[in-house]
C-alpha cells in the first residue's frame, strides 16, 4: 500500500486502517485515512508493509529516511529506541514526550499506556527544568517516566525517573539533646564541639559528626549548621571565640569554605527533618548517603540513599549521570537529585530499568 507525505505526516487510505491500525495499532485513524508519524511510517517502509509518496515519486529507505531527518530533528536516534521497543513486542505510539508503551499483552483500546519515553542522546546536556516538565506530564496521568539514553554506538540504555517523599524514623534532634546550647569552634574547616556528654550523645544517638577523641566531637558544616539553627550549638569563630555567630554569619563564612554550602544544606536540614540521616557520601561521589532507620552507631545498618543536590537551573551531563546511577547501583543504593526551590525540596529518583 501506499502513503502520501504530507508535511511531518504520512497519509494512506482505509486499507491501511484495515491492515496496519487494526492489527499492529500504528498510526490514528480519521475518517476513511489513516494518519502516520514520520518514524511509524519509517519503521512500517523497512517492514516492507508501506511505501512512500513524495511529489508523485517513489522513496526508496534512505531517501524516505534522510528526507524524515530533515523533517523532525533527532529523528535518527527517536527512530532507534522506537524500532527497539516494537522488536520488543510493544505496542508504542507518540505522546507528550516522545513515546507512549504500552505494557507486555496490553495494547490501545485494551490496557492504558504504562510508560512515557523521553529520548535523548547522550551527548546532549539534559536541563533539570525539561527533565521535570516530563515528569509531571507522566506523574500527572499515572504513567511512568522511562528516559531512553541512545550512546554514541547507538546502545539503548533506560532509565525510570520517579518523584519520591524519602521518610525515616530518626527522632528529632530535640530528644537526643535537651534544652542546652552547648560550645565549639569554628576551625578551618570543620567545627569542633568540646563538651564530651554532648559530644557522645550527638554521635551515638544522633549520628551527627566524627569523635576527634574520646572526649569531643568534630562536625562537618552542614551538621555545625543544621545544630547552630536548631539551638543546640553555639559557635565561635576561632578567631574571635568570645562572641558566637549567627546563623546568617556561619552560612556566610562555611560559603566561603565550600561554595556548595547553601545548596548542600537546604537539602540536608530537609532530610533531618524528615527522619533520615544523612552522612556525606564522598566516597560515593555524592552529597550523602541517607540512612532510613538508626539507632546507635555500633548498630549501624544499611544507608538507603545516595542523594546529591542539586540547582533549579541545573543540567546533567548524562555520561556523568550514569557513572553516579551505575555507582549506586554497585553498592544497593538508589541515587536520588534533590532540589530547593527556596519554598521545598523535590527528590528525584534516577534508575536503570529493563525494558
Amino acid at each position: 500500500m501506499i502513503g502520501i507525505l504530507v508535511n511531518e505526516r504520512i497519509k494512506a487510505g482505509k486499507q491501511a486502517i484495515n491492515e496496519l491500525y487494526n492489527v499492529g495499532y500504528y498510526g490514528r485513524p480519521k475518517g476513511d485515512t489513516l494518519e502516520l508519524t514520520l518514524i511509524e511510517a519509517v519503521y512500517l517502509h523497512y517492514k516492507k508493509k508501506i511505501e512512500i509518496q513524495m511529489d508523485e515519486r517513489l522513496l526508496s529507505f534512505e531517501e524516505f529516511f534522510t528526507e524524515a531527518s530533515k523533517r523532525q530533528q533527532y529523528f535518527d536516534i527517536k527512530y532507534i529506541v522506537y524500532k527497539d521497543l516494537r522488536e520488543r513486542g510493544f505496542y508504542v505510539q507518540p505522546s507528550v514526550t516522545d513515546f507512549r508503551v504500552y505494557p507486555r499483552g496490553g495494547h490501545p483500546g485494551k490496557t492504558s499506556a504504562k510508560f512515557f519515553i523521553r529520548v535523548i542522546s547522550e551527548r546532549i546536556p539534559l536541563a533539570l527544568r525539561e527533565l521535570r516538565m516530563s515528569l509531571e506530564a507522566a506523574h500527572n496521568v499515572h504513567k511512568t517516566m522511562v528516559l531512553a539514553i541512545v550512546d554514541e554506538e547507538s546502545d539503548l540504555t533506560f532509565y525510570e525517573i520517579r518523584k519520591v517523599e524519602p521518610t525515616g524514623g530518626m527522632r528529632p534532634i530535640e530528644d537526643v539533646v535537651q534544652g542546652i546550647s552547648v560550645r565549639s569552634t569554628f576551625l578551618e574547616d570543620r567545627v569542633v564541639v568540646w563538651d564530651s556528654d554532648v559530644s557522645h550523645s550527638l554521635h551515638s544517638e544522633g549520628f551527627y559528626g566524627q569523635s576527634l577523641d574520646a572526649e569531643r566531637l568534630q562536625l562537618s558544616l552542614v551538621e555545625s549548621g543544621y545544630l547552630l539553627k536548631r539551638g543546640v550549638l553555639e559557635v565561635s569563630d576561632m578567631h574571635d571565640v568570645s562572641s558566637a555567630l549567627t546563623f546568617d554569619e556561619f552560612a556566610t563564612k562555611a560559603s566561603f569554605v565550600e561554595s556548595e554550602f547553601i545548596l548542600k544544606y537546604m537539602v540536608y536540614e530537609d532530610l533531618r527533618e524528615r527522619g533520615l540521616v544523612p552522612k556525606t557520601g564522598f566516597k560515593f561521589g555524592s552529597h550523602f548517603r541517607v540512612y532510613q532507620n538508626f539507632k546507635t552507631v555500633d548498630k549501624l545498618p544499611h544507608s538507603e540513599y545516595l542523594v546529591h543536590s542539586i540547582a533549579e537551573d541545573h543540567e546533567f551531563i548524562l555520561p556523568v549521570m550514569s557513572r553516579a546511577v551505575r555507582l549506586a547501583n554497585s553498592v544497593r543504593k538508589r541515587m536520588i537529585y534533590a532540589v530547593h526551590d527556596n519554598v521545598q525540596c523535590a527528590y528525584i529518583d534516577i534508575g536503570r530499568i529493563k525494558m
